[in-house]
């Protein structure tokens, strides 16, 4: 009798608290809303994949990011487990890790709490893979950070590995050949061991069932992951290999535990779309996302994890133009750091973060909460908008300059205001029937993006012959 009013009180408890937690529940519309306005964020790559900077038994790693040589170089797991000793980020400073997110104009950090490799950097109960235990460091890398998100205003966000997992037993692992890492000389027989394995080349990786490593490592890692760090703004899955519905479903349940937070759509396709697109390394075409929420997630130089022989280092220009482009088409910017393995990030990421940062500083009007263009893609720049009761603004980008002294704009509203964003300077505009006409000077105020912005009367009044969004390309470099 007991055992059965106790069973009625758990699950009643339950209950309340699901319910509760739906009462807590914003509309879709305000729970997506400082999303939509922050429209650039900091994505980290962080492990013990950085202790390897790319390089295995002396080998360069052949293909992909160095978040990733576990797997394309076959490292045994009792070899790389054993790296771990060695991954002691003594210089972590998670507090200047999140200023420097704040001072170049981001709004939210996405960090890896696991990756492909399983290791989780915060204290776990699941597992010895994680910083806590498997370290000579022996601290949850996750509260601090925490912390300074808080302390600075600055959304937290959780990168999790739901299904891939090349440590813990049971986790499924994407088939790679052993021509992606190193020249191995057993590489044949090692690709056929893959190829009868679904990917795993290790026996210690298949020792339990997909289905025990959902329920005994993923599931109970994401409920301590959303009930021990406080407001969890973000939940970013990655790669759904293997993952079944029924896995998909029991995840997605402890999400109940932040009712407010975000997902993307990589839990599983496509049952489980979750509230984000997210292409990766690529702006995608004007057409492809509209009116869905996306966001473009993308490197700084070629690889996610720290890789030190990679130096394929995109300019400052380059990141402040591609911020520009993916805001005047309605997406977010979630820009990747891989700090070093002793806790710092590089200096070219520092330097790059500085650059946008001053330029955030000046033209972010441009950038937060703003929506799409109204207009197609110039050659000179892009335009995103605001609507602000009976006005329209409009903040017109410029990356090439016009040697014409002109800037057209296929526009019939009455022109109220036209400035530069930087230094308030008025410009003249000649209003036509169908199109207005701004005069700009010779030179342009800032070399890699000038933003004018434009007030206009009432509701945006476009050209008819000018309504079609068309790009050649998705990226401004292609």
């Amino acid at each position: 009798m007991y055992k059965i009013l106790f069973l009625v009180l758990l699950v009643s408890g339950m209950s309340s608290g699901a319910s509760m937690a739906q009462e807590n529940k914003l509309p879709d519309s305000l729970r997506m809303k400082w999303w939509e306005e922050a429209r650039f964020g900091m994505f980290i790559h962080w492990g013990v994949y950085a202790q390897f900077g790319g390089v295995y038994r002396g080998h360069e790693q052949a293909r992909g990011g160095a978040e990733w040589i576990m797997n394309r170089s076959k490292i045994p797991v009792n070899e790389y487990q054993a790296m771990a000793g060695h991954f002691n980020p003594i210089q972590y400073n998670p507090d200047e890790w999140v200023r420097m997110a704040k001072d170049a104009g981001m709004k939210y950090l996405i960090i890896t709490a696991k990756h492909h490799d399983g290791f989780a950097l915060f204290e776990t109960k699941t597992s010895k893979w994680n910083m806590v235990d498997a370290t000579p460091y022996g601290k949850d890398l996750l509260k601090p950070l925490a912390a300074a998100c808080k302390k600075y205003g600055i959304k937290l966000g959780f990168y999790y590995s739901q299904a891939q997992d090349w440590n813990n037993p049971g986790g499924s692992a994407a088939r790679k050949l052993m021509r992606e890492g190193w020249p191995n000389p057993d590489s044949a027989k090692i690709d056929a061991y893959t190829l009868a394995h679904k990917g795993h080349w290790d026996p210690k990786q298949e020792t339990v069932s997909f289905d025990d490593y959902i329920k005994n490592v993923s599931v109970p890692q994401v409920k301590e992951l959303l009930s021990n760090y406080g407001d969890i703004s973000v939940l970013w899955w990655d790669t759904p290999t293997n993952m079944t519905d029924e896995a998909a479903s029991m995840l997605q349940e402890q999400l109940h535990l932040q009712p407010n937070i975000i997902t993307n759509d990589r839990l599983k396709r496509p049952n489980f779309p979750g509230d984000t697109k997210t292409p990766e390394q690529k702006i995608p075409d004007w057409s492809e996302l509209e009116g869905k929420h996306w966001e473009t997630c993308m490197t700084m130089n070629g690889t996610w994890g720290f890789r030190t022989s990679d130096h394929k280092w995109k300019s400052a220009e380059t990141l402040i133009r591609n911020l520009v482009d993916i805001a005047s088409k309605g997406g977010n910017y979630l820009l990747n750091v891989g700090p070093k393995p002793n806790g710092t990030f590089p200096q070219e990421s520092i330097d790059r973060l500085a650059t946008i940062g001053k330029w955030m500083k000046i033209n972010s009007e441009a950038i937060y909460a703003t929506k799409s263009s109204p207009l197609q893609p110039f050659e000179w720049g892009r335009c995103t908008m605001k609507e602000q009761g009976n006005k329209t603004l409009l903040y017109l980008t410029i990356f090439d300059w016009p040697q014409d002294g002109t800037v057209v704009l296929p526009i019939k509203n009455k022109v109220l205001k036209t400035s530069f964003l930087a230094n308030g300077k008025m410009l003249k505009v000649k209003s036509q029937p169908e199109t207005i006409k701004i005069e700009i000077p010779k030179q342009a105020i800032d070399p890699v993006a000038t933003v004018i912005k434009i007030e206009l009367a009432g509701k945006l009044e476009r050209d008819k012959t000018n309504t079609a969004k068309k790009m050649k390309t998705g990226a401004l470099d292609e």
